[in-house]
């Protein structure tokens, strides 16, 4: 018996695993270019190519890790960065 529920089939899964670069552009709410440019400056999120056609796939569950971290690393979102809870020199 599979681990799955009923409703789950394994193409739904792989269908909401992995997205494609318009896919994983509406899920961050950004253009599809904008994924490409970073891509070929090696910046962005993680991504690779799969399948025989080389299309170029990203995680799921990397693009939320990749946001986790663009969080962290802004003073804003992460009080231990910010210039304004540092003691003055």
């Amino acid at each position: 018996m599979s681990a799955l529920a009923p409703s789950v089939t394994p193409a739904l899964v792989t269908r909401t695993a992995f997205l494609t670069v318009k896919a994983a552009a509406e899920y961050l709410g950004l253009s599809p270019q904008t994924l490409y440019v970073w891509r070929h400056r090696r910046h962005g999120p993680p991504s690779f190519r799969m399948g025989p056609r080389g299309r170029v796939m990203y995680r799921k569950e990397a693009l939320d890790s990749w946001v986790r971290e663009q969080e962290q690393a802004d003073s804003r979102s992460n009080t231990a960065l910010s210039p304004l809870s540092s003691l003055p020199r």
